[in-house]
């Protein structure tokens, strides 16, 4: 799994600044533009041949946890990620859950991310492991 996470990272940090997700959202099935955080994770998992094994296709962040949580897979915000986690995120802190990234790795206190979607392109980001907005991690082992 740890070479597959590696093939995953190095694919993912080449879309890095990949800006408006066209190419993410039409190949989910959509004709314009939509919210596409939860779409790049799922084109990233299709692209790694682990589409609904270990990341379910889903362009919804609530549908992504519901099926972690159906597939006994869900984490909550004090667990610490493993590289290639998908990475939720509740910025109103209303457990409506708005965001999703994918893991890149945890450092120092930190989780490194990779996510599309912020401020409409693919980004690398971190966060503090205690940052309140973290609302919990889908675990892909």
């Amino acid at each position: 799994i740890i070479i597959l996470e590696t093939v995953i990272l190095l694919r993912l940090q080449k879309k890095i600044g990949n800006k408006g997700g066209e190419k993410y959202w039409r190949w989910y099935g959509f004709n314009q533009r939509v919210n596409w955080c939860a779409i790049f994770v799922s084109w990233c998992a299709n692209g790694s041949g682990i589409i609904n094994n270990s990341i379910p296709r889903f362009s919804l962040c609530t549908d992504g946890v519901k099926w972690y949580k159906d597939h006994s897979k869900w984490k909550n915000k004090s667990y610490i990620p493993q590289t290639g986690d998908i990475i939720f995120f509740d910025w109103n802190g209303d457990s409506h859950v708005q965001h999703v990234g994918i893991v890149e790795k945890v450092e120092n206190g930190k989780v490194y991310t990779i996510g599309g979607n912020s401020k409409d392109e693919v980004r690398n980001k971190n966060y503090s492991l205690t940052n309140k907005s973290i609302y919990g991690y889908g675990s892909v082992n």
